[in-house]
């Protein structure tokens, strides 16, 4: 019989940094990002540690790793079940909501390490986090500047007065964006949808409201989020 072909290393390298990050997954749930440690993820490995560090390096290595990992599934999931862009605002931005409460609901550690307390000692490199940590709101963007264009969606001061000292840092943030419809007041309404968003999700996940207010919180979520759209969508 054959024997089976050895491994790449880059196929080697890809399945030990798989094996870390399922590792580390487990002890972010169940110690939690402060106390989460190389030694320990190397030590259920199986590995000594000068294996290991040609993976990763260090505490904040590992702590990236996963930060990646976390917000490229969420996003994953989001894009998984996004709705048709031109079905309007409201259908796909509550799709949007509900898919991120659920993947929350879901992975409640690794939720907390995104969007929870920042883990003492530890910055994320923005040049390695942030393109897969905004791909949820980028698409939020995108929803909200077709839909303004599309006429769904209200441009213009309306009930919104953006204060003239954040003028040119709104102006600054929609160049970013790329955006083509939404002007100041639109975006500020859209900065709202989105910081209502991860407020509601995480009120739920940390526990804020207690276990007890609602006896259908997936109900209590869903009007909360037609009302924050609705601030967006209302002239």
């Amino acid at each position: 019989m054959p024997l089976a072909p050895r491994p790449s290393r880059a196929e080697h390298r890809e399945d030990v940094t798989r094996r870390i990050l399922e590792i580390g997954r487990r002890h972010l749930a169940e110690q939690g990002a402060a106390a989460l440690s190389l030694r320990a993820v190397t030590r259920d490995l199986g590995m000594v540690s000068s294996a290991v560090y040609r993976y990763v390096a260090n505490r904040d290595e590992l702590l990236t790793l996963l930060v990646v990992d976390a917000y490229t599934e969420l996003a994953d999931a989001v894009d998984a079940t996004a709705a048709p862009v031109g079905g309007g605002f409201a259908t796909p931005v509550l799709t949007l909501a509900k898919t991120m409460r659920e993947w929350a609901l879901a992975e409640p550690a690794r939720y907390a390490l995104l969007y929870g307390s920042p883990v003492p000692g530890y910055e994320a490199p923005g040049e390695v986090t942030s393109g897969p940590g905004t791909r949820v709101l980028l698409l939020l963007v995108r929803l909200l500047d077709d839909a303004a264009a599309a006429g769904a969606v209200p441009t213009g001061a309306g009930r919104v007065a953006v204060p003239r000292m954040i003028g040119a840092d709104l102006a600054a943030l929609r160049r970013e964006l790329g955006v083509r419809a939404v002007d100041d007041p639109t975006l500020v309404r859209g900065m709202f949808l989105w910081t209502a968003l991860v407020g509601l999700v995480s009120s739920e996940v940390f526990g804020h409201l207690g276990p007890d207010v609602f006896r259908r919180p997936d109900v209590a979520f869903e009007h909360q989020v037609r009302l924050a759209i609705a601030v967006v969508t209302d002239p």
